[in-house]
């Protein structure tokens, strides 16, 4: 076998580190891909990231190359330390994502590569001298954050390494437009649409009161920076006042916003409700979606 060389990122290296990130990601989401655009975008900057991402002082992105072919990549990040920086971020150092070929007849020096990747990492910490160590899984696409169940050679590289999974658990979910409750008559009922915080928001009202909204964002991702995200949507907010007693609101609510994501032409919905919200989730497996995946997020590095 050829040596195994660990190194800074090339620009020549884009079109091998998208596809090394678009195996993670089709692992992860159905039919959904990204750029070489995006991703050297993401290299640069995080425009999605409005509040973390100007906190930002330093961006390295290493690779492991092995015959001339990139088996494993890291993108690191070094937070500033002023006080304008939050103080969970402030001086600390983090692996915004890492992505590897896991072990294989064709890859028999995958373990090895990404371990030496990862010693490559802490050393970068070290010499920036960071006050706390975190990873992440966040590649540059939709609906992909923390660090998916279905990375389990991630999981064991990040372990071996001695991080440790410090956050919460997130599911999220997916459901076929075509599958979700469709509108039915609610006499006294009405909905408005307006933009909300997080997307296109649609207001129930009873008697010209508010009684719940739910928000959907239909702009996961730039069209310009993606290769295939079309017919993506999410919950991005969902709420009912408590003094309601319809029981089937969440439903009347999910089916309001159905039949404008017809019209977008949106065919796959994405919600995303904490582990130990049973209830939340319950709500929306009754509504046609299905578990797609969980995720776990924060880890720090606390090695035994």
């Amino acid at each position: 076998m050829s040596a195994l060389t660990v190194r800074p990122f090339r620009r020549d290296d884009r079109d091998q580190l998208t596809e090394l990130i678009n195996a993670h990601v089709a692992a992860v989401v159905p039919g959904v891909s990204v750029s070489v655009n995006t991703v050297l975008s993401d290299l640069e900057r995080q425009p999605g990231e409005f509040i973390t991402d100007p906190w930002v002082a330093e961006r390295v992105t290493l690779v492991a190359e092995q015959r001339r072919y990139v088996v494993a990549a890291a993108h690191l990040l070094r937070y500033r330390s002023g006080a304008e920086v939050g103080e969970t971020y402030r001086d600390a150092g983090e692996i915004d994502w890492f992505v590897c070929h896991p072990p294989a007849s064709f890859w028999p020096d995958a373990e090895q590569a990404a371990d030496r990747l990862m010693a490559a990492c802490l050393a970068q910490f070290a010499r920036w001298n960071v006050r706390v160590r975190y990873a992440d899984g966040a590649v540059p696409a939709p609906v992909v954050h923390g660090l998916p169940r279905n990375w389990p050679h991630i999981r064991a590289v990040y372990e071996r390494a001695g991080f440790r999974h410090t956050g919460d658990t997130e599911v999220i979910l997916i459901a076929r437009v075509s599958d979700l409750p469709a509108p039915e008559p609610h006499p006294g009922m009405t909905f408005e649409r307006t933009l909300g915080e997080c997307g296109t928001r649609f207001t129930a009202y009873v008697d010209s009161r508010a009684v719940g909204f739910i928000e959907i964002d239909t702009t996961l991702a730039r069209p310009e920076r993606q290769a295939r995200t079309t017919g993506l949507a999410d919950i991005g907010n969902l709420h009912i006042d408590s003094a309601s007693h319809d029981k089937g609101l969440e439903h009347q609510l999910l089916a309001h916003a159905t039949a404008w994501l017809h019209l977008a032409d949106v065919n796959r919905l994405f919600a995303y409700e904490q582990a130990d919200d049973k209830p939340a989730i319950d709500l929306l497996l009754t509504a046609g979606f299905q578990e797609l995946t969980r995720t776990d997020r924060r880890w720090e590095h606390r090695p035994r």
